[in-house]
């Protein structure tokens, strides 16, 4: 198997960098690509992702691909898939929210975090990341100071534009599966497990591939397995 591990585009690579080298101590392929920064994006976000992500994917060999998708990666699946030249086996969703066709992100937000969100824009632009939370909430989310510095050192200012930008239409498409980490995406998981999709639950949090990626990638493993399974039926 080949695992494309797709970070959050509101986060850095760092999140899946000890989940891809614990995978690949299983004798599979694990790439972390990043995506172009947001701030460096001056529209058409969806489209200029996919494409700049596809060519280092598609430069990385043309074997086919598990692609993985954290958080906020999984609303731009539909749109890698339709750039890449490598054919896609199968998609697992980690925590992440469903792709959402035609609609943008702030559509599909809680109106509370939306309005939230909005607020505190400022010239064009959303806090970084770590601002949307309350104090002392990332402390425990990575109690490891130095882990939780690394972290925050691949995060900026975000474009209010992003999250108002309609998705592309296309959705899911092939063998699928969702890993759960928290609870905060029970109702994503749900959606998933009312597609049929094959499932496993963690009693962990949003970021635990930093923090348990021996757990994390673990389930990844079996979920590919189990995909790779049902592909050749």
């Amino acid at each position: 198997m080949r695992f494309v591990l797709l970070h959050s585009p509101l986060l850095g690579p760092l999140t899946w960098q000890a989940v891809a080298e614990d995978l690949r101590g299983r004798g599979v392929e694990a790439e972390t690509p990043a995506w172009r920064p947001l701030s460096r994006v001056d529209d058409g976000f969806y489209r200029a992702l996919a494409t700049d992500l596809a060519q280092a994917v598609d430069a990385a060999g043309g074997d086919s691909v598990t692609l993985v998708a954290h958080s906020g990666a999984g609303a731009l699946v539909p749109a890698l898939v339709a750039a890449l030249s490598a054919p896609v086996a199968a998609t697992i969703l980690v925590d992440a929210i469903l792709p959402h066709p035609g609609l943008s992100w702030f559509d599909t937000a809680p109106p509370a975090l939306r309005q939230e969100l909005t607020l505190a824009s400022q010239g064009g632009e959303l806090p970084s990341w770590d601002g949307w939370w309350p104090p002392g909430a990332l402390e425990r989310l990575v109690p490891d100071a130095e882990l939780r510095t690394r972290l925050l050192d691949e995060l900026g200012p975000l474009p209010l534009a992003y999250f108002e930008e309609a998705a592309p239409l296309g959705d899911l498409t092939g063998p699928c599966a969702y890993l759960q980490l928290s609870g905060a995406y029970e109702d994503q998981a749900q959606a998933g497990r009312e597609r049929c999709w094959r499932a496993r639950r963690l009693q962990l949090n949003h970021l635990s591939p930093l923090t348990a990626p021996r757990e994390v990638a673990a389930s990844i493993y079996a979920l590919g397995q189990d995909l790779a399974e049902l592909a050749r039926g």
